[in-house]
């Protein structure tokens, strides 16, 4: 029944079914194959570190160690993967003007390098939406160090999910009988989530139609 009622893009259905396992698979996902930009890495990370914040007793508890455990591990593992999948594939695997979304966020990440460095633009692409997907198989297409890569994706990957994570079981902690306004909190760290994945589709939307005025 949990697995028929999954909601892949709902942080408490995913934690409820999968627990801190849900966590590294998503985060995995996310980072490390192009298909996995849609989930929500930073609601599901927030919404983590609250449910590590309730009762023993509540309805759904996390342990706080393996929640961080199961991040990072999601984290970089799945941005060392992204980054080999770039490396092996080359170019033409982010070679895709027929997928606005997709070529946008490449756009986006090619502009990161150009602007920040490798260094920089790896570790800020963990808090933007679809770049973070598309950034480390963009890497390994354009032939970045993988030394300066992984030195960085480790240090933005850590950043990232480990402080996104405490953030919501700091949040949870502060607040009396977080059973009790659990849902509601969810609810709007989901949909404050959405707010930079839709300027992104807002984004690419609107140059997509500005790529087809002739």
């Amino acid at each position: 029944m949990h697995v028929l009622a999954l909601n892949p893009l709902d942080p408490h259905s995913l934690l409820a079914a999968f627990g801190p396992l849900g966590v590294a698979v998503v985060l995995f996902a996310e980072t490390g194959l192009l298909i996995g930009f849609f989930l929500p890495g930073d609601s599901l990370l927030f919404t983590a570190g609250l449910l590590c914040a309730t009762t023993s007793g509540a309805t759904l508890h996390l342990s706080l160690p393996w929640v961080l455990v199961a991040a990072a591990a999601g984290a970089l593992l799945g941005a060392q993967t992204g980054f080999l999948i770039g490396r092996r594939a080359g170019p033409a695997l982010l070679d895709r003007p027929d997928r606005p979304r997709l070529h946008a966020a490449v756009v986006r990440s090619r502009e990161a390098l150009d602007n920040y460095g490798i260094g920089k633009a790896v570790v800020l692409a963990r808090f933007i939406p679809l770049v973070r997907t598309v950034l480390n198989p963009l890497a390994g297409a354009l032939g970045v160090s993988t030394r300066a890569f992984t030195l960085w994706q480790i240090v933005g990957g850590l950043l990232w999910s480990l402080g996104v994570t405490l953030a919501g079981y700091l949040l949870g902690s502060q607040i009396p009988s977080i059973d009790t306004y659990l849902l509601p909190l969810i609810a709007v760290i989901v949909l404050l989530s959405l707010i930079p994945v839709a300027r992104e589709l807002i984004r690419a939307r609107r140059e997509s139609k500005g790529n087809r005025v002739p």
